[in-house]
């Protein structure tokens, strides 16, 4: 109820507040075109984020030096870390880069963020910067009204970049004219107290705002008006860090283990910098006079000063934890798991049908089957196809030749909501009706039904293995590495299409020859790629690395196909005739039908 009400309050307010002083309003107005500003940014800097970003990002982050450097560089490019932030979650989820690399990125970006009070305090507040605001402006509307989407996110920049000059100009303004009629600096306080009321503000200030960016120009034009003291403002930018922790943990609260895990960590270590800060701070604050005199800042520029304090602090804060990031990585990993009370629940196991062997067989079936079709739609998103794709008649091969994105999958999450916590409540159930009066018959069948369901399981852990290369390669700019690619995953949706179908129809007596032509038809995809691959090394057309990573993935999905052939084969038992059993092909068999086609193609 309070939250209800909470938002209407904080409107009352701000417009009371905005009525009863003009020199508030043009402070409030600053910030907002400010804050716009850098969504326009973000929005434009999205348009370019289609490949390029991605590739750039992937080869960047395979050392934390590397790490380190992209996240300074795209933050400082950007201007926005929450940007930077939302790309390093996605990529961390997807397994495109490791939790190690994205906590890199996390500390780069934070060193990345402070150069934005740079060029507030360097150049924004000694510059009638709203002068050249006015031009990018316009030129900025120019290239958002063509149609393309280049142009449209040249045009988002431009925009950006008009509407951040125009607000800092506000800012300063509204500042000006504040300390005319209220003086903030009586209420200045001293001492460990002063300092940890101040950055408790900042913390406030920034959650409110949901960007420490925002909050670092409200400090800067503040401390330039005269409005806050010194030591205060350098309290507020510690504050400022801290509060930035806030967006990214409620924009993790709905995300997988991986966003969870690099939330957890931004916390860990602006909570870490932080308490450092406050703890050092009049080391830090002889520190930054001693690197400003280096520097050739002047004694009394005190917001330069305040931007070198905030980058220092972050320096320190990285240079402390970088020689813990495997020990932060594994322990993250460790004590940061799946919570068991959002897995799957079972459709079918009650008690109730334990009372009779013939109702325990049709429960684990259907739980089975159930099972499957959990693993069917995680498979699907596992090769970046949906399962309305598959499911439907549209053209395979043209759904994945023309892929553009390979779809972000924390496989390890979903693995453990809805495969193996269902896979263990089968294998209780069977357990507990094993305990019980059944016949000879229905003891085989659930033999064979908890094997369905571990097949069902590997063919899942396979899929783990395969989507990590897959978003590595899937969409490689070496033309002759995506096909091998586009055709894994062609092979694996063509055989999830076809189970799906025989699942779905009437079975008749050729079911089982069905599943053994797919498994012939699988044996010859596979020798296939290999002799493709061992043409392509000779010609150089492909590394001997990538080679391997790719047999190895073609060997993936060799398991994750018998695997669901074979579980599909159990689901299917009850509906082929009894007289077609003689019928079935064993693997022997099937090798001698492959050496056969080899020969006579030959």
């Amino acid at each position: 109820m309070l939250k209800k009400f909470t938002f209407p309050a904080v409107l009352l307010v701000l417009a009371y507040t905005l009525w009863v002083s003009s020199d508030f309003m043009g402070i409030a107005a600053g910030v907002a075109l400010f804050m716009f500003g850098m969504l326009c940014l973000e929005e434009g800097f999205k348009a370019f984020t289609g490949g390029t970003l991605e590739t750039l990002l992937r080869k960047s982050t395979d050392r934390l030096w590397k790490s380190l450097v992209f996240g300074i560089t795209s933050t400082t490019l950007m201007q926005s870390s929450s940007l930077v932030s939302l790309i390093t979650v996605s990529f961390v989820s997807a397994e495109m880069i490791t939790l190690a690399a994205g906590m890199g990125i996390i500390m780069g970006a934070n060193i990345g963020t402070t150069t934005g009070a740079w060029l507030i305090a360097g150049l924004g507040l000694k510059v009638d910067i709203a002068a050249y605001a006015m031009p990018v402006l316009v030129f900025g509307m120019v290239f958002m009204m063509q149609k393309g989407k280049i142009m449209k996110g040249i045009g988002s920049l431009m925009l950006g970049f008009a509407f951040l000059f125009l607000g800092i100009h506000y800012m300063k303004e509204g500042f000006d004219s504040f300390q005319q009629g209220f003086d903030l600096s009586a209420y200045a306080m001293t001492g460990l107290k002063g300092v940890l009321i101040y950055t408790l503000i900042g913390v406030a200030i920034t959650v409110v705002m949901q960007s420490s960016h925002a909050t670092l120009l409200v400090i800067i034009t503040a401390l330039s008006a005269g409005q806050v003291s010194y030591e205060n403002a350098l309290a507020l930018a510690i504050g400022a860090n801290l509060g930035s922790t806030v967006t990214i943990v409620l924009g993790s609260l709905a995300s997988n283990l991986g966003g969870k895990r690099l939330a957890a960590f931004h916390v860990l270590f602006n909570g870490i910098t932080g308490i450092v800060a406050i703890s050092l701070i009049g080391y830090l604050a002889l520190l930054v006079d001693r690197v400003a005199g280096v520097m050739g800042i002047n004694e009394q520029d005190f917001l330069l000063k305040l931007a070198l304090f905030h980058t220092l602090f972050n320096l320190l804060g990285v240079l402390l934890l970088t020689p813990f990031v495997s020990l932060l990585e594994k322990q993250l990993i460790q004590r940061i798991r799946f919570l068991p009370k959002g897995t799957e629940q079972p459709l079918y196991l009650y008690p109730e049908v334990l009372e009779t062997p013939a109702t325990v067989v049709s429960a684990v079936r259907k739980e089975v089957q159930h099972l499957f079709d959990n693993a069917y739609g995680l498979l699907a998103h596992g090769l970046s196809l949906t399962r309305a794709t598959i499911d439907s008649e549209e053209s395979l091969t043209d759904a994945v030749k023309y892929t553009r994105r390979i779809i972000p999958l924390d496989v390890e999450d979903l693995y453990e909501a809805k495969i193996k916590s269902l896979h263990s409540e089968i294998v209780a159930f069977i357990g507990e009706a094993q305990m019980r009066e059944s016949t000879k018959n229905a003891t085989e069948e659930l033999y064979v039904l908890r094997q369905a369901s571990r097949d069902i399981v590997e063919a899942v852990k396979g899929m783990k293995h395969l989507h990590n290369n897959l978003s590595r390669h899937g969409l490689s700019s070496n033309l002759a590495v995506r096909e091998r690619y586009d055709q894994i995953r062609l092979q694996l949706a063509k055989l999830l299409r076809e189970l799906r179908v025989l699942l779905k129809e009437e079975s008749t007596d050729v079911t089982s020859l069905s599943l053994d032509s797919l498994k012939l038809s699988l044996e010859k995809s596979s020798r296939k790629m290999i002799d493709d691959l061992d043409e392509m090394i000779r010609q150089r057309r492909i590394a001997a690395s990538i080679a391997t990573s790719i047999m190895n993935d073609e060997s993936y999905v060799s398991d994750i196909s018998k695997n669901l052939i074979d579980a599909v084969h159990t689901l299917l038992v009850p509906r082929v005739e009894k007289s077609a059993d003689h019928l079935n092909l064993d693997e022997k068999e099937i090798k001698q039908l492959m050496e056969q086609s080899t020969e006579t193609s030959q």
